[in-house]
C-alpha cells in the first residue's frame, strides 16, 4: 500500500476528534460539494478543506491537486484523511500526497455515500449513512 491505509468513517471521525494534526479533505467535486452535502467538522472546532481531484465538469485529473493542498495549509507533519464519493478517488487522492511527502494520508472507505446497492442507488453506506456530522447548502 502506497498510503497509510484505510479508515472506516467512524475511525476517521474519532482521528479528527483526538488529533490536533489530522485534517479531512474532501476530494470530491464542486458540483458534490453543493449538490449532495459535505461533511461538517464545525462541532469539533475544525473546517473541511476542499479540493478537487478530478475538476467539474470535464472531469479531468487536477493537475494542481498536490499544490492546492499545500496552498491550503497542508503540511508534511499532518496526518491528512481523504474523502470522496465511495472511497475510490480518496485512495489516488491519498497516494499523491504520500508521494508529495505529505505526513500520513488516509482513504475513508465507503466515503461519503457509499457504493452501489443492488438496486444501484448510494447512500446505505458511508459518512452520511453513519449520521456523521455533515451538512448541505
Amino acid at each position: 500500500m502506497s498510503y497509510a491505509g484505510d479508515l472506516t468513517p467512524q475511525q476517521a471521525w474519532e482521528k479528527l476528534e483526538n488529533d490536533p494534526k489530522a485534517v479531512l479533505v474532501d476530494c470530491r467535486t464542486r458540483a458534490e460539494w453543493a449538490f449532495v452535502g459535505v461533511p461538517d467538522l464545525e462541532v469539533i472546532g475544525k473546517r473541511t478543506v476542499f479540493v478537487e481531484w478530478n475538476t467539474f465538469p470535464d472531469g479531468q485529473h487536477n493537475g494542481a491537486f498536490v499544490s492546492q493542498l499545500r496552498d491550503a495549509g497542508i503540511g508534511d507533519d499532518n496526518e491528512v484523511i481523504f474523502i470522496c464519493r465511495s472511497g475510490h478517488r480518496s485512495i489516488g487522492a491519498a497516494e499523491a500526497a504520500t508521494a508529495d511527502g505529505i505526513g500520513k494520508a488516509y482513504n475513508i472507505l465507503d466515503g461519503f455515500e457509499g457504493g452501489l446497492d443492488e438496486n444501484d442507488h448510494r447512500g446505505g453506506s458511508g459518512w452520511r449513512a453513519l449520521d456523521l456530522p455533515w451538512r448541505q447548502s
